[in-house]
């Protein structure tokens, strides 16, 4: 087979997953590990305990695709139904396996726990399965091969299901397929654009790039976008060389708008590293941010190099007394406005003594807006020896989402002028005294 025609599903089983109470952390994480694998993941299902439901689903899905994986419903309660229904489907009775029966009994003794009746049931498995034994808790996992279709039943616990995925299956699914082929990925990271504008009108159609297994993905996050590069190639430099071809016309077109590469690549990390090629600091004022962006900054390890401190001004006497903001001022223009914003900014740099200042002020919401400014009205501003301005924002009704937004743009703000990109985040206008 061609390596870009596998294809996988996934099935999360349990009723807790539906309600809200379980977050499902492991169909992700399958996906992500079977994309790695070579594998197209073309569902994901998220389904009760219903014996009759598991059933279809699973046989839809083995239709469907060259392998199934099916987490959860093997635990020793009643409503954990998985191995009967699997059963049911491939019409075979259970049989209850002799050495995972022994190894949670002596798990237990060793414990010092009683044993159930409901505890030995976990060692019953359908009479077709290949028993993946379970190092990691008491109910094994299962491998089955039925009419050209591979299926992995595994636990529903986060580490039972990775450790029997990364030592058991793993291997199974190179006996089973061979080299389907290698994934080479990389991530892109924007702030301040949106997906449509940095879509349709930054880079545009990229369908000609999309062959020999190369896509591209656009990953919206608050502030910003990150796009995923994957491409496929029997070899890993080939795979490498396929998605590079994409990065360096996506860089063309968009270069200025990506802050660096990294699935986990932050903007505060982005600059700091320009802070530090470049031997400046920075300090912080903030009033409706509370303090985030400081926070970000010295996430970083090594942010005492160029993170001189921050000025939670949340009250008009803090920004009047700490950062010189005017009591005049205040009340002509109000504490959300550019000439405060400012101010904030050039008194918090002279105060602490840095070569750049940046400032927040707005209404975060869900109260206090009015006509003139609403909720989600943002000033964000900006001082250094060689340039003093602010620039204004409306983002959302949705308070910790502003609140984010605007600690995100404003740190883009100050990336920008420090690389002498004269466009603002959003393309805000810059605004001057």
């Amino acid at each position: 087979m061609n390596f870009k025609d596998m294809k996988v599903q996934i099935i999360s089983i349990g009723n807790e997953l539906l309600i809200g109470d379980t977050i499902n952390t492991n169909a992700s994480w399958l996906g992500a590990y079977m994309t790695s694998l070579g594998f197209e993941v073309t569902e994901v299902h998220t389904i009760s305990d219903k014996i009759e439901l598991i059933k279809s689903t699973l046989s839809r899905s083995m239709s469907d695709s060259d392998m199934v994986l099916c987490t959860g419903g093997l635990g020793p309660t009643h409503d954990d139904i998985t191995k009967a229904a699997v059963a049911e489907l491939f019409g075979v009775n259970l049989r209850t396996d002799k050495r995972v029966l022994d190894y949670i009994k002596k798990l237990f003794e060793t414990r010092n726990i009683p044993f159930s009746k409901s505890n030995s049931g976990q060692a019953e498995v359908p009479e077709n399965c290949e028993v993946l034994f379970n190092k990691m808790g008491t109910a094994p996992g299962m491998w089955f091969h039925e009419e050209d279709c591979y299926l992995a039943c595994m636990p529903g616990v986060p580490y039972e299901m990775k450790y029997l995925m990364e030592n058991h299956i793993s291997k199974k699914i190179q006996k089973a397929f061979g080299d389907i082929g290698f994934l080479h990925s990389r991530y892109l990271k924007t702030v301040g654009i949106g997906e449509s504008t940095l879509s349709d009108n930054i880079i545009g159609d990229v369908s000609s790039h999309f062959e020999n297994g190369v896509s591209l993905a656009y990953l919206p996050m608050p502030g910003g976008v990150t796009l995923r590069l994957n491409g496929m190639g029997k070899t890993l430099s080939e795979a490498e060389k396929s998605v590079n071809i994409l990065a360096e016309y996506i860089y063309s077109k968009a270069g200025k708008y990506i802050i660096g590469e990294g699935k986990e690549l932050t903007i505060s990390e982005a600059l700091g590293k320009i802070l530090i090629q470049q031997n400046k600091t920075i300090a912080t004022a903030e009033s409706c941010t509370g303090g985030m962006i400081a926070n970000e900054l010295t996430n970083i390890a090594g942010s005492s190099a160029y993170v001189m401190g921050g000025i939670v001004s949340y009250a008009n006497s803090v920004k009047v007394d700490q950062l010189g903001v005017s009591e005049k001022d205040l009340e002509n223009f109000g504490a959300v406005s550019k000439v405060v914003a400012l101010q904030m900014a050039k008194g918090v740099a002279k105060k602490l003594d840095t070569d750049i200042g940046i400032s927040t002020t707005g209404i975060a919401g869900p109260d206090g807006g009015t006509i003139e400014k609403p909720v989600g009205t943002f000033w964000m501003g900006f001082w250094s020896k060689d340039e003093h301005f602010a620039i204004k924002a409306l983002f959302t009704k949705d308070r910790l989402l502003n609140k984010e937004r605007s600690s995100r743009t404003t740190l883009e703000m100050a990336r920008r002028v420090l690389l002498n990109i004269d466009e603002m985040p959003y393309n805000l206008e810059k605004e001057y005294i």
